[in-house]
């Protein structure tokens, strides 16, 4: 991983970084079960992106989670004010415009609330757009699916106070249609571009010769922890926008008002806030400066811009550097030709033939020099002059 301005050796040796491939590695779901080895591998790297967030978030990440702390806590404050659990003046509506405004016509503490709200947040996003340059135009694609969420609930509600008791599909297609949007845009468009990013990354700045080091930086680039975290913001924007709405949906005459939905609301609000901020840091973080954008291959294409995908890597013998039949892919994937007469099969060394299904030898005979090495030793060589 890089971070701001290169790799993090160089950064600070303060803070040589633990790589993942590092990190501790626990066993206790697959002791129960081999099948539950993803699920150990998920846990692994959750529990190391939090030691990530513990050991580089600063005074910056600090100042962004309470401002959104108090944009929600201000935001929904009733205590002493009673503007939300009375149910406010349902004949008026709008933000601007005279006698027909309902936010000027709010009593004055719950305004001053309100506005203190809307400037926290709007110094969060500020924060946020400038502290992350190369995510931003992922971050708009998240908030833009944010407000969709809250705009589907909203509407929900306003055909059904009560939604979801007695909603009949008009009111389920519109959260149905919102959250296709927040999964096409956070799951399509982000995920698939800081995932295809990360790709040419790991492929043009970490290739090796050597396939156990190529794998390693693979590793310490995974992403599964990151596109987790997405699937729980997304879970959580709907449980904290569902509940904000509910609380308040009935008229006047009709309210119940409920301070645990409001409880609700804030923490999971909060939490999905804390969510964001990790999603729109962590790119960042992994590629620093060594990537100007973060796009998808396609975007890419389409703005002009040459993709090196890497290319194969001939073996050599490593006694007399003689060209042989042994490959190395982009990926660092070794392969052989099949040693059976007649037969042009090939595949990694050890592996089984996908045409005559003999063993594919893990050693070769040099053509020039006659000498019998293993696969592995043809590659990753360095001259010495």
């Amino acid at each position: 991983m890089e971070q701001g301005g290169g790799d993090l050796e160089e950064a600070s040796e303060s803070k040589v970084l633990t790589r993942l491939s590092d990190f501790p590695a626990e066993s206790r779901f697959s002791k129960i079960n081999d099948r539950f080895v993803h699920l150990d591998s998920l846990i692994r790297e959750i529990r190391y992106d939090a030691f990530l967030v513990r050991r580089f978030w600063g005074a910056k990440e600090g100042v962004m989670v309470l401002l959104c702390l108090a944009g929600f806590v201000l935001g929904t404050w009733d205590l002493g004010v009673g503007e939300l659990s009375g149910g406010g003046d349902y004949n008026r509506n709008g933000i601007l415009g005279g006698d027909s405004s309902g936010f000027l016509h709010m009593e004055d503490l719950a305004l001053i609330l309100s506005l203190l709200s809307v400037i926290c947040w709007a110094t969060f996003f500020g924060m946020l757009w400038s502290s992350y340059p190369i995510m931003r135009e992922n971050m708009v694609y998240l908030v833009i699916g944010m407000m969709f969420v809250q705009f589907g609930y909203i509407k929900s509600h306003a055909d059904n106070p009560d939604f979801p008791h007695g909603a009949g599909i008009s009111g389920w297609i519109w959260i149905l249609v919102v959250n296709l949007v927040m999964l096409f845009l956070s799951v399509f468009v982000v995920k698939r571009a800081v995932v295809e990013t990360r790709d040419v990354h790991v492929q043009q700045r970490h290739s090796h010769p050597d396939p156990r080091v190529f794998e390693r930086a693979w590793e310490d680039h995974s992403l599964n922890a990151w596109s987790f975290a997405i699937g729980a913001w997304c879970v959580l924007l709907n449980i904290s926008f569902w509940s904000s709405a509910h609380s308040i949906a009935p008229s006047p005459e009709n309210l119940d008002f409920s301070y645990f939905l409001v409880a609700l609301h804030v923490v999971a609000g909060v939490i999905a806030t804390i969510l964001l901020l990790a999603i729109v840091w962590l790119p960042e973080f992994m590629l620093g400066t060594a990537e100007v954008r973060i796009q998808s291959l396609r975007a890419r294409e389409v703005a002009g811009e040459k993709i090196d995908k890497g290319k194969s890597e001939q073996g050599k013998c490593p006694v007399c550097n003689h060209n042989t039949l042994a490959t190395m892919g982009k990926n660092g994937e070794l392969s052989v030709p099949c040693s059976t007469n007649d037969c042009i099969g090939k595949g990694n060394p050890g592996s089984s033939c996908a045409i005559c299904e003999s063993r594919i030898p893990s050693r070769i005979v040099c053509s020039n020099c006659g000498s019998n090495t293993t696969v592995g030793s043809h590659f990753g060589r360095v001259e010495a002059w």
